[in-house]
């Protein structure tokens, strides 16, 4: 009973509010699906298609409901140089086959999919958890920069590129202010803008960005204003236009797999790249949404579900992706928090391309812009500016470089340059945390109190603690306060007995946890000569999987 109202409570909470944000997101995946398709040199239909087959898979058996998944840039960059060599290679076969660079996409999304589900089953998608806020920060900064940047380019040109500011600048002005479909377009996106911050003061009943594109389109449809829109997007891209089928099933791929002979390494890199970028920006947007919602999504549940959809793509011809955090964010701001959401969403860009074509290619590009930078606005974490100064230095550094190196490279690099950077400057703190408390005991013998973790990076520091030579010929090492956390660790004390023995004096070891004592007995039983077992050694219980402990620890026996 329960499970069947949670199931119902995840699918949805709010159909009316699922439903129209939705179709907000439907209308605002159009020209990104484009865009990208555009970036990885395939047929806009691709990417829509794609789209399509990510929302509705993810949307319906995904970790996090009410968080959307389609063709990103993020993958379709590294699809370039797969797609490119494809091609080369197709044309240099005996029989040649054109557009073979698509065929490998599909190829290789079904290795991506085999990988991100792989990811899932062995549970690889909790360690999203030790990504650090700064590294979060710097991602969300990143990626609101990049959704701007990426929006300029739907722009027409402000001035003749002929034209140099520096040169001329007064002809670069006049030709500026001269451009009527430049100012046209900030017009409308300024009143798409306009309409979606004053709205929700009025009403939040419907989603101000769907209220938003329908009156800028209304008003240029209806007005005969002569803009760009998506239809005429679509075709100066060199795509033909909306209108589409339903997808169909590649049989053609599996007689391909002999076009691969010796360029197996370009396919698995590829699909590891993608696997990773994909699992990285989905997580990562899982975390967002989450926080956003208050809720808590499954991460091993959206690798599988991700890679599910990945395989999909690769069977019916779609160009992939994984979570979309400006499409999420349109659906969350929208009151989209069910399944329901994404899976209209799915729905209706597939009808768009069946049935709507006619009337969605109308749409103007401004009003999908503005809408983009109301989420650029809402993503960007404005805070970061104020903590700035308030926070350690390094930080600082980890989120100001997280968020250049997702606009300089990609969102993986980042994110991985990002916990790297944090974790060297955590070892780095608790590297220099080790102490040694030292005491004489009544009867001569030296203590050595050990006090911070002993790992790699502390190992240097706790050698310099011993003075070898002049101690007495009883010397004990306390760990109460300490714990043995790595192999490094355990050389170390290891030479450090044998340093002690060889100058013919007695060593013990003591106060070590059970973990410790197992983890020493089995590098070596000459620890079993040295260590002391006592009833006041400390004693850890750590729960593996804390949410299988639902009681007060009071209620258990540990």
């Amino acid at each position: 009973m329960i499970l069947g109202q949670t199931t119902r409570k995840n699918f949805t909470q709010n159909p009316k509010n699922d439903i129209l944000s939705g179709l907000t997101v439907a209308l605002a995946l159009v020209p990104e699906a484009v865009a990208f398709a555009f970036v990885a040199g395939v047929d806009p239909l691709v990417g829509l298609y794609g789209a399509f087959m990510m929302g509705i898979v993810t949307a319906l058996f995904g970790g996090r409901p009410g968080m959307i998944s389609g063709a990103t840039g993020a993958m379709a960059v590294v699809m370039v140089h797969l797609i490119q060599k494809g091609n080369e290679v197709g044309l240099t076969l005996e029989s040649p086959i054109e557009n073979l660079g698509l065929q490998w996409l599909f190829i290789t999304l079904l290795f991506v999919g085999a990988i991100q589900i792989a990811a899932g089953v062995f549970r690889l998608g909790k360690f999203v958890r030790l990504i650090p806020h700064p590294v979060m920060m710097g991602f969300v900064n990143g990626l609101a920069i990049v959704i701007f940047l990426s929006q300029l380019g739907l722009f027409p040109n402000a001035v003749p590129k002929e034209i140099s500011f520096l040169n001329n600048t007064s002809e670069w002005f006049s030709a500026l202010f001269s451009n009527i479909s430049f100012w046209k377009m900030m017009g409308f996106i300024g009143l798409t803008m306009a309409i979606m911050y004053g709205l929700p003061k009025l009403t939040k009943k419907i989603p101000a960005a769907l209220i938003a594109i329908i009156a800028v389109a209304c008003i240029t449809i209806f007005g005969n204003i002569e803009m760009s829109t998506v239809g005429s997007f679509i075709r100066e891209g060199g795509g033909e236009g909306l209108q589409g089928s339903l997808p169909t099933f590649q049989d053609q791929i599996f007689g391909l797999f002999g076009t691969l002979s010796g360029h197996w390494d370009t396919i698995i890199s590829t699909a590891f790249i993608l696997a990773a970028v994909g699992l990285i920006e989905s997580l990562m947007t899982l975390n967002l949404v989450d926080e956003i919602t208050e809720t808590r999504g499954s991460g091993n549940r959206e690798c599988v579900a991700q890679g599910g959809a990945n395989i999909l793509n690769g069977l019916f011809g779609g160009m992939g992706g994984c979570a979309m955090i400006g499409q999420s964010i349109i659906n969350v701001d929208s009151g989209g928090r069910g399944r329901l959401s994404g899976a209209v969403a799915a729905i209706a860009l597939l009808c768009f391309v069946l049935f709507g074509a006619p009337l969605i290619e109308q749409i103007p590009i401004a009003a999908l812009v503005g809408v983009m930078f109301m989420v650029v606005i809402g993503t960007f974490a404005w805070s970061s500016f104020r903590i700035i100064r308030k926070i350690p230095i390094s930080d600082a550094i980890v989120l100001i470089a997280v968020s250049a190196i997702t606009v300089w490279k990609d969102l993986a690099i980042a994110v991985i340059a990002g916990v790297i950077i944090s974790a060297l400057v955590f070892a780095w703190k608790n590297a220099t945390m080790i102490r040694a408390r030292k005491r004489f005991q009544a009867d001569g013998t030296k203590t050595y109190e050990i006090w911070g973790p002993l790992f790699f990076g502390s190992i240097q520091n706790f050698n310099a603690k011993f003075d070898i030579k002049n101690d007495p010929d009883s010397v004990e090492i306390d760990f109460i306060e300490s714990r043995v956390s790595d192999h490094s660790a355990l050389e170390a004390i290891f030479n450090l007995v044998n340093k002690y023995e060889a100058a013919g004096k007695s060593i013990k070891l003591k106060h070590l946890s059970t973990d410790c004592k197992n983890l020493m007995y089995k590098a070596s039983p000459k620890f079993k000569e040295v260590i002391v077992e006592d009833i006041d050694d400390p004693r850890y219980h750590l729960a593996a999987d804390p949410e299988k402990f639902t009681k007060p620890l009071s209620d258990y026996k540990l």
